[in-house]
């Protein structure tokens, strides 16, 4: 029996194959435990819809993350980061007051968690360029200005 998964299903598939089982396996596993569907012309229909859908949607989020990687290239945000004698600094900048920075200065949402800071922040003072992840295929840079509180 063909079966259209609804779930990941160990040593089976992931979610939306087809894959063609047992029909007993199918009776008392698959389809009680709505794991799956049985492959029927309406639901390979729905099943083909549901795929285009996630594309149309996966190309949308593609070309948000394209333009915002535009815009966020030209972009430049300024952090206070305390010093002592020497130009010695104290601390470092973080992921988060990075993303404070560019909400005050820039009106954006930037995702600290998205920010590639090397090990332990920023601890100079100067201009720094850090990455930004806004989709898997793409990546911003901004550049981040680190002066004397």
């Amino acid at each position: 029996m063909k079966v259209i998964l609804l779930e990941d299903v160990k040593s089976l598939g992931k979610k939306g194959d087809i894959v063609t089982v047992s029909d007993g396996y199918a009776r008392n596993m698959i389809l009680p435990k709505k794991l799956g569907v049985e492959a029927t012309g309406k639901n390979l229909n729905d099943l083909k819809l549901k795929n285009q859908h996630a594309e149309k949607v996966a190309q949308e989020n593609l070309e948000t993350a394209k333009a915002l990687a535009e815009q966020i290239n030209t972009k430049e945000v300024t952090v206070t980061l305390k010093t002592g004698e020497g130009g010695k600094t104290f601390g470092s900048v973080s992921s988060k007051e990075i993303s404070a920075a560019a909400k005050e200065q820039l009106q954006m949402e930037l995702d600290k968690k998205k920010m590639q800071l090397p090990d332990g922040g920023l601890k100079t003072l100067g201009v720094h360029e850090i990455k930004i992840k806004f989709h898997p295929k793409v990546t911003g840079t901004l550049k981040v200005k680190i002066i004397e509180e």
